[in-house]
Order: C-alpha cells, then structure tokens, then sequence
C-alpha cells in the first residue's frame, strides 16, 4: 500500500508541475508570442543583411583589393594606398567597406604599406587595427609593429613585439627570423647574455637557418665581448 501512495503522490507532483507549467504560459502567452516574434524578426533581419548587403559588398571590396594588391605586389605604396582614379586604394577601400574581411585585410596592407614608405606611426595605427589569427600572416604583422617601433628607437616596444611574434606560431618561417630580430635589439641594449640565449635557440632549434645565417660567428663576438 505503501507503494502504491508513493506511485501516487509523484503522478500528484507531475501533474501539479505541468499544471503550474500550463497557467505560466497561459498567463505570459502575449509575452513569450511578442519575444519569440522579435527573435525571429532579429534573425530575419541579419540573414537578410548578411545575404543582401554584406555579401555583395564583400565581393565588391574583394574586386577592388585585387587591383591594389597588384600595386602592392610591385612596390607601388601610394597607389596601393591611395588608388590610381579609377581602382580604390586601402585606404578607402577601409572606409567604404567597413565590417568587411577585405576591409579588415587592407589594415595590412596599409600597415606594411606605410611602414615601407617610413611613415612609421601610421603603420602601427593600421597594422594595430588589423585582425587575424592566420599562422604566418598575424606574426608578420606584429613584427613589422615590431620594425616601426624600432625605427622611431623604442627599442623595448619593439623588443616586446618581435619575442610575440615569435612565439605566436613556432614555424621555420617567422619564428627564426623574429627571434633573430629579438637578439639582435638585445645587443643594442647590450644584453648580451639574452642575445646569446635567443642565438642559441636558434642554433638548436632551427639549424638550416642558423647555417644560412652563420650564427655561430653572431655567438662567438658576442662571448668576446663579455669577456673583455
């Protein structure tokens, strides 16, 4: 009999549970209709931006890009920058196509653009803006940070954004080169021990590099200049 009680008091909780359920959305029925209706209104609204301007502006900018990439490619900085009257530079194409992966990109390109050109601080306002997590692109972007700040001698700024962008994506690309920036301004703070330890990094870790670049010769006057 004991059971049976049981058995009946959780179907009496059950029930009274879908009771309460039922009298909640009876008595919020407007409200839940009016959130699911601009739930689905908001949804609507961004499938609608993404397919009917988002998209098309994406494959406008991209067409744009091309022209300026090629001016890039060929070392022509200010039309890549500022376009040739009749293709858009990155500069605008960063204006007119906001939000939009290509305007994101021309950041890059700008930043590079500017650095090549020695207008250093407009290459760190560019290249800071630009977003990516790419494992070649994003190192070389904090490096080339890392050339402007060198170049205006802010040594540690720079310092700081070649060991990142070493470190960002271990590869036999960027890393060697970024930690051989990174001893070098070492030397030029003589921190000659820290110089030594990323040369010897190098050596250990990437010994077609270090072969190509002779680092030993970079190791051996180091250690006789702590010695002497």
């Amino acid at each position: 009999m004991a059971k049976k009680k049981h058995g009946s008091d959780l179907g009496e909780g059950v029930e009274s549970a879908l009771t309460k359920t039922e009298r909640f959305f009876e008595e919020n029925q407007k409200i839940i209709i009016r959130v699911a209706t601009i739930a689905l209104a908001i949804a609507a609204i961004y499938l609608g931006f993404k397919r009917f301007y988002m998209i098309p502006r994406e494959n406008e900018a991209r067409s744009q890009m091309f022209v300026a990439e090629q001016y890039f490619e060929i070392d022509s900085f200010n039309l890549a920058l500022y376009g040739d009257g009749n293709y858009s530079g990155f500069l605008e194409i960063i204006d007119d196509y906001k939000l939009s992966k290509s305007a994101n990109l021309a950041q890059y390109y700008a930043g590079i653009s500017f650095l090549r050109l020695g207008q250093y601080e407009d290459a760190l306002d560019y290249l800071g803006r630009f977003k990516s997590d790419d494992k070649m692109v994003a190192p070389i972007a904090a490096g080339a940070m890392g050339d402007a700040y060198i170049e205006l001698e802010e040594l540690e700024k720079g310092l700081d954004l070649y060991l990142k962008a070493a470190n960002m994506s271990e590869n036999n690309f960027t890393t060697p080169i970024y930690l051989m920036k990174a001893a070098q301004v070492y030397e030029k703070l003589q921190e000659y021990n820290m110089a030594i330890e990323l040369y010897r990094q190098i050596r250990r870790d990437f010994p077609d590099y270090s072969r190509d670049n002779n680092i030993d010769k970079y190791i051996a006057r180091l250690q006789v200049i702590i010695k002497e």
